[in-house]
């Protein structure tokens, strides 16, 4: 008997030539859009403006970044705990990221680049200011669509004027073992909308049911996080994911995270909240969420968001932390 197929993520185009609001293209995309994000939290993104060419580029100038000596990689730092460097510890020892704060202002690329190489290293710094201008692009296009497909384009320039970008450099060592081995705990994102490009494969996202689906190599995997979840008032579905490892060879990829800017208070449009879809959490803070995320009293609960953002204790929901 034949075994089933594998169950895959679903695959959206985004390079078609009339991708535009108003047209036809675009209202076909739009409709793929909400869909695969109510049922899944994410999809796979075709997108020849970020081609697997230049991705690769960016691949080999991480491999270069993270060859660098660890007291180099330390000058990466941040108010913010998960904006800096993280080294390998106990509990995640094949991982490793830097931070990239508001990445689409070529200074900052610069000014980070030249603190890793004095003497210069300008291919990274253009290959990176180029991949994140394009899959900024796509990442708005992503989050108009999803206003759009709900009816809130009153809302869009606000939404889109109250954010900003990170973006993280990640790498996974190889584990050298044929057996799947953890390279990040299971997780949900905490910011807007995340665009992850992975080189080899190793992410992999569970579905509603509890089964666990690998996002093919090379792919640009888009998803949401919890903000914007808490936002759209439970409409998406927000995506439990990892990373596993395994094999002789490490694992670079990077994610561009849209993130809600400081003081700006994330709270769920009327129009999504009624008797039927009663408001599930109270309006907050983002960078207050992150705060108390990375508090002692956070790793103490069962759920950081869930216990930071509910709205009502006694209201029954599955949300991961």
């Amino acid at each position: 008997m034949a075994s089933e197929t594998p169950l895959r993520l679903p695959v959206i185009d985004f390079s078609k030539q009339d991708l535009k609001p108003g047209y036809p293209e675009w209202d076909s995309v739009k409709t793929q859009v909400r869909r695969a994000l109510e049922d899944f939290g994410c999809f796979e993104a075709l997108y020849d403006k970020a081609p697997l060419e230049l991705r690769k580029a960016v691949f080999g100038g991480l491999e270069q970044l993270f060859d660098l000596p660890l007291e180099t990689k330390m000058l990466n730092v941040s108010e913010k705990p998960s904006h800096a460097y993280i080294a390998p510890h106990p509990n995640a020892p094949l991982y490793e990221s830097i931070g990239i704060e508001d990445p689409n202002v070529a200074e900052n690329v610069d000014s980070l680049t030249n603190s890793f190489w004095p003497q210069g290293n300008t291919s990274f710094s253009k290959s990176v200011q180029f991949i994140v201008e394009q899959v900024s692009e796509l990442e708005r296009m992503v989050r108009r669509m999803i206003l759009e497909s709900f009816g809130l384009e009153k809302y869009m320039d606000e939404h889109m004027n109250s954010t900003k970008y990170l973006l993280r450099a990640m790498k996974y060592k190889a584990p050298h073992t044929t057996e799947k081995t953890l390279g990040s705990r299971d997780h949900t994102d905490k910011n807007i909308v995340t665009v992850l490009c992975q080189g080899i494969e190793g992410l992999e996202i569970q579905m509603k049911d509890g089964e666990w689906i690998t996002a093919k190599p090379d792919s640009l995997t888009v998803m949401i996080g919890d903000s914007l979840y808490a936002w759209l008032n439970g409409r998406l579905h927000t995506p439990h994911h990892r990373v596993m490892m395994r094999g002789h060879k490490s694992r670079y990829s990077f994610g561009l995270f849209s993130n809600p800017k400081g003081g700006y208070i994330i709270n769920a449009p009327e129009e999504l909240v009624d008797e039927e879809h009663p408001l599930m959490f109270k309006p907050f803070d983002f960078d207050k969420f992150l705060e108390f995320f990375h508090s002692d009293a956070a790793r103490k609960t069962q759920s950081a968001f869930q216990t930071f953002a509910v709205s009502n204790s006694n209201l029954v929901i599955k949300i991961w932390s």
